[in-house]
């Protein structure tokens, strides 16, 4: 029997959270004299009165969380924030349709990126923070910062937090699962105030300045301006930009024994390895060909590439170049990228870097078995053997993914896209990229799709984002049977 009352609970303090993080969107309205201060005050007022509506309610039952509630307030509170977190466009006018202001905000939720505004510049400052904002709460997962008070409201939190958690580890920093979303989200914020002041210091104004670090972090890749971080061509902007998407997409876990100066544990990480060699291997390739065929200075054609290749493999999404006309092999090469996706237990989607290592160290070490049909020859991965159950889950996550993306691709091809901008818009959502190939590419947007379309395309980017096990378990009967 499933457990309603800690379900109800965790959502009304979601919107709570939710409404009050609206109202600071108001200082910038009134600075600006933007004129969208009402539709933020209304959206907050709405969400936080629903939650203290939905929290007085006397659900019987008890606070303790179990696995099956834990993927239903993960399913059910992404839901929630996206269904109200739509309304500031929707009041202040700028996506008046309601399909459209669905689609922006899961894209911001989830961190994709991909927009149907089309002229950004255009939209009021309130409610352009708000479009910032929400990458940033779902970059890390505004249900892990409600880890962090779940002792106040008297509830325990470890299976949402495995529910939330990106990527298959489950390393934690420390033993209270209160404490590791504490220490999460004190270096998220750490991270995100450190690359505001590096932009002000850099030419941004403040406003610019807290919007691109709030989609940085979050690896979301919103932008302020139409033409994104190409707006800013100048090496003290991307340079810096470049960088905190890397930190982005480490696992936080490196990111803390970093530091606290433990670096062997952070060399340890065969993941992170594998990180740095893929960035600084491809910049070196891509650069090559990128000067070759524009003929553009070293300097420039190096911070396209590095800039364009961080971008894709940490699903952050902000454009300083055209990729696609680069060169035909460069566009694929972008489009494979977009499958990779960084470490596990960062802000990025895509699949992950690890369970690619384990696929393919799996894979090379079958060669071995085939002749040594006796022989153990176990998987290893950060110098531990790597369970059978890890590696089942690894192997059918994958075909998932990829029964997902043709599927995807296949629908939306149904209704009326191209090949190139069919797959190009199902692998970008899938893997919360932002922009694709086709006619969804970097200097493209996703205003011109149809309704069916863009609700198909958030439908992918909420599976993603939550590492399809949690929503597709939903639709399971396991899930349901009460033994």
């Amino acid at each position: 029997m499933i457990n309603l009352r800690p379900i109800i609970r965790v959502i009304s303090v979601l919107l709570v959270i939710i409404g009050g993080l609206m109202f600071t969107g108001l200082p910038f309205s009134f600075y600006f004299d933007s004129g969208d201060a009402m539709p933020l005050l209304q959206s907050g007022l709405i969400c936080i009165a629903i939650g203290i509506l939905l929290w007085l309610i006397p659900f019987p039952g008890e606070n303790e969380i179990k696995k099956r509630e834990g993927y239903l307030i993960v399913a059910m509170g992404w839901l929630s924030m996206v269904s109200f977190g739509m309304l500031p466009y929707l009041f202040s006018g700028v996506i008046p349709d309601v399909v459209g202001a669905f689609f922006e905000t899961v894209s911001g939720m989830t961190t994709t990126g991909a927009s149907v505004l089309n002229d950004i510049e255009a939209v009021p400052e309130g409610i352009l923070y708000w479009r910032s904002l929400t990458q940033w709460i779902g970059g890390m997962g505004i249900i892990v910062l409600t880890v962090a008070i779940f002792p106040l409201l008297g509830i325990g939190g470890i299976e949402l937090f495995v529910a939330e958690a990106p990527g298959p580890t489950s390393d934690k920093l420390h033993p209270r699962i209160q404490e590791t979303a504490k220490r999460l989200w004190l270096i998220y914020v750490a991270l995100t105030a450190s690359l505001i002041l590096i932009l002000v210091l850099g030419g941004m104004s403040f406003y610019e300045a807290i919007n691109h670090a709030f989609t940085t972090m979050a690896t979301g890749g919103f932008s302020t301006k139409n033409a994104s971080m190409a707006y800013y061509d100048l090496p003290q902007i991307q340079y810096p930009i470049t960088l905190f998407m890397f930190f982005a997409g480490t696992n936080y876990t490196v990111i803390y024994f970093g530091l606290k100066g433990k670096f062997s544990k952070v060399w340890a990480s065969d993941e992170f390895k594998a990180y740095i060699f893929i960035v600084l291997a491809l910049s070196a390739i891509v650069t090559l060909i990128v000067k070759s065929h524009t003929g553009l200075p070293w300097e420039k054609a190096f911070r396209d590439s590095i800039f364009q290749i961080v971008s894709i493999v940490t699903t952050t999404g902000f454009v300083s170049a055209d990729y696609t006309s680069w060169s035909n092999s460069l566009t694929m090469l972008f489009f494979v990228l977009m499958f990779l996706g960084a470490s596990a237990g960062s802000t990025s989607g895509g699949i992950k870097l690890i369970r690619h290592l384990v696929f393919f160290k799996n894979s090379f070490l079958e060669f071995k078995r085939i002749l040594h049909p006796r022989a153990i020859v176990p998987l290893k991965l950060n110098g531990q053997v790597v369970t059978g159950r890890i590696l089942t889950h690894i192997i059918i996550f994958l075909l998932l993914y990829m029964m997902l993306f043709v599927i995807g691709s296949i629908v939306v091809s149904a209704m009326g896209l191209d090949f190139m901008t069919a797959i190009g818009a199902v692998a970008t959502s899938l893997g919360n990229v932002g922009p694709g190939i086709g006619e969804v590419g970097p200097v493209d947007n996703f205003a011109w799709l149809s309704p069916q379309v863009k609700f198909t395309l958030s439908i992918l980017m909420l599976l993603g984002r939550l590492e399809l096990f949690t929503i597709l378990v939903l639709f399971t009967p396991y899930f349901w049977k009460s033994n």
